[in-house]
């Protein structure tokens, strides 16, 4: 049987690289931020097709199935800032307003094309709202058998401590994800994703590989961190380094920030902020600095080699952070490739 998948909100591809490991061919991937579409092409076999999915006809989207398709999967993670940790204080303004129909529009696609398959990622707040209690209302009513579970990713071979929503849903087959591959005694680490990269300085750039570039810090912050144990926080640092802010009562307990990794266990959850030092667990085990690019990429399990730019298409550090830490895991996206062909053999 010749399975085919459409992969929405594709990004640059985690998803798809993901199912592409598994077995499932991916068709094409659709994004509204152009800047994807190098690196989606680049490393899949699939089409990136720049488009806002809130204009694209249903019938556009099921045209992209080639006509001897037996089985067809939707996929997709829309969008998940408005749901995040972070947003999720902000809950009910606009802030959360604007892209929360981003769910509605995947909905709308599937019950216009009705595929045989649909699988969702997204963040596990989203299971708490009205919009995805509607999802699934909209599938059963279509009558798609669905299981969904939030997941921790380095049970499926993620080296982060990442936990995330994942749907599977099927009209003839009870999908569901497959039993964990990893436990306690053996998740991924940080040392064995991350320690065979060179050395590198803050500031500095390795001469193979143009993504292994952790920012620059300022002198304060190099003492800092040079002061951070690993799995620590400020609280480690000489009090003259101490920021104003966690001097007061109010700040002692806020200690999310400013930390570094512990080799042999997984990485914090990589956001789109990844590669500054400030802006979470992110300082490197040993080194003084943040993680590189391209060690926040392979936390998120993208492979060594996986490429986001070169001369022809160049992209600042800010966007391909938001890149690289939006991105759906792609062992994750494999996991969820090797549960939807386990619920096919297994019919």
């Amino acid at each position: 049987m010749k399975i085919n998948a459409v992969d929405l909100f594709c990004g640059v591809g985690g998803l798809t690289a993901g199912l592409q490991s598994a077995g499932i061919n991916v068709v094409a991937g659709i994004d509204i931020e152009n800047k994807c579409k190098f690196p989606y092409e680049k490393n899949n076999n699939a089409k990136f097709i720049h488009a806002d999915l809130k204009k694209v006809k249903s019938e556009f989207i099921d045209d992209l199935y080639p006509q001897d398709t037996d089985i067809k999967v939707l996929v997709g993670c829309a969008p998940c800032q408005p749901f995040s940790s972070y947003s999720y204080r902000y809950k009910g303004t606009d802030v959360t307003r604007n892209k929360m129909d981003l769910l509605d529009t995947f909905s709308r696609i599937v019950e216009d094309i009705e595929p045989d398959i649909v699988s969702m990622e997204n963040v596990p707040q989203l299971a708490k709202e009205p919009i995805f209690k509607a999802f699934v209302n909209t599938l059963k009513k279509l009558e798609y058998k669905v299981n969904w579970h939030v997941v921790y990713a380095p049970k499926y071979g993620v080296p982060q401590k990442r936990k995330r929503l994942v749907l599977l849903a099927s009209k003839k087959l009870n999908l569901d994800i497959i039993s964990p591959l990893f436990n306690a005694d053996n998740y991924p680490t940080v040392r064995q994703t991350i320690a065979d990269l060179p050395k590198i300085k803050a500031g500095e750039i390795d001469d193979h590989d143009k993504m292994h570039h952790s920012p620059k810090l300022n002198k304060i912050n190099l003492e800092r961190i040079k002061q951070s144990k690993p799995g620590g926080t400020w609280h480690d640092w000489d009090d003259k380094l101490i920021l104003k802010a966690y001097r007061k009562k109010s700040g002692r307990s806020y200690t999310s920030v400013y930390g570094r990794m512990k080799w042999d266990e997984p990485a914090p959850t990589i956001t789109t902020k990844f590669y500054g030092y400030g802006n979470g667990r992110f300082g490197h085990p040993e080194q003084n600095r943040a993680i590189s690019f391209r060690e926040g990429a392979m936390l998120q399990t993208f492979p060594k080699d996986y490429c986001f730019f070169d001369d022809d298409h160049p992209i600042s550090g800010k966007d391909l952070g938001i890149m690289i830490g939006n991105a759906v895991p792609v062992k994750l996206g494999e996991a969820i490739g090797q549960s939807i062909l386990k619920g096919m053999k297994n019919g």
